[in-house]
């Protein structure tokens, strides 16, 4: 077997380094290098046994996690997996987080919850993932090359309007997507076309998620409730629980959520959306996978290009995972592949 990913497990709960030291230990191509109670171990730790991928605890003793990570990050960038309480507060220190440069998240296992073997196989794959990674640093791609530069559309020009000819822009994202999405919508005007995200991420995560990019971007964003009229300027990112689609209405296209199966092992799925951007919108819609785990939504944005519409994908050296986006690249569903930083200004100038 090719040498293991070894991991570097930094929690003060002892039974919590134990149990992930068991699941750990269980995976053939993982094993845990070393474990430790908090940041001054850690630092010294990551020195001595230099672990490919570190998962980290928030709250520990003296130095907490997000100040760890940030000195982690700056001095010496490794991949972090944060083990989080899927709470409202946890779920702001999470995105902190990955706003610093952690790859992922994962929260803490339950017995009360879902079952354990379910939570170490999404463990192992979020490890696995964040070895491959490409890091990144508050917010920028660190072995990224500079995006090609590109004219953004004219002032004046009806650059972002989405009402004048319909078209509504489709969006798909996973690990790296927090700050990808935040990176797309800061180059969209408060006229943009009218937007669905989905973003693989729990229900706890999601309407923070949405108020934190509300706070940032030109156009309004909010969480899909369902049944919102589907508006120029205005960003739909589906909640954790549902797969959120459009429907058709008297006077044009409505959100709708589904508490349907996941799809691709994800509840809200890329291919959901993707497939009614397909089937209801054809060629006045524009489809975007970014960075992410996985292959979802890439048989949903081909079923967009044969349906007509204009597909683009993000390209390896700014992705944090090429999963998602080299699913659909294979698949010939990507028309058109582009930095981070170009992607915007591209769906501008075609929605124009």
């Amino acid at each position: 077997m090719p040498n293991k990913i070894r991991v570097l497990i930094v929690d003060d709960s002892a039974l919590m380094r134990r149990v992930l030291s068991e699941m750990i230990n269980a995976t053939p191509d993982l094993e845990v290098a070393g474990c430790a109670p908090d940041a001054t171990a850690a630092r010294e730790m990551i020195k001595l046994l230099n672990p490919d991928v570190v998962t980290l605890d928030f709250h520990m003793p003296g130095m907490d996690g997000i100040e760890f990570l940030d000195r982690l990050m700056r001095l010496r960038p490794i991949p972090v997996v944060m083990v989080s309480s899927f709470t409202e507060a946890g779920s702001e220190t999470t995105l902190k987080a990955l706003e610093l440069g952690a790859v992922d998240f994962i929260g803490k296992p339950r017995a009360d919850g879902r079952r354990l073997d379910d939570y170490a196989e999404e463990l192992a794959d979020k490890i696995r993932a964040a070895k491959g990674a490409r890091l990144r640093r508050q917010g920028v791609a660190v072995f990224a090359p500079p995006a090609a530069q590109m004219p953004a559309p004219p002032a004046g020009s009806g650059g972002g309007r989405g009402g004048g000819n319909g078209r509504i822009v489709f969006v798909g994202a996973s690990t790296g997507g927090t700050e990808a999405l935040k990176e797309l919508l800061l180059g969209f005007p408060a006229d943009c076309p009218p937007t669905l995200i989905v973003q693989h991420m729990p229900e706890a995560f999601t309407a923070s998620f949405a108020r934190r990019l509300d706070g940032l971007c030109a156009p309004r964003i909010l969480e899909a409730q369902g049944n919102e009229k589907v508006e120029p300027g205005t960003v739909y990112i589906a909640p954790g629980h549902s797969h959120l689609q459009i429907r058709r209405g008297p006077a044009g296209y409505l959100t709708e959520l589904l508490s349907t199966p996941p799809v691709n092992r994800h509840r809200p799925s890329v291919d959901v959306l993707f497939d009614s951007a397909a089937a209801l919108a054809g060629r006045l819609a524009v489809g975007v996978i970014l960075t992410g785990m996985g292959k979802d939504g890439a048989q949903g944005l081909l079923r967009m290009r044969r349906a007509g519409a204009q597909t683009f994908g993000q390209d390896e050296a700014s992705c944090v995972v090429y999963g998602m986006p080299r699913e659909a690249f294979l698949v010939g569903a990507v028309e058109e592949q582009w930095p981070l930083g170009d992607i915007a200004r591209r769906v501008l100038a075609v929605t124009r």
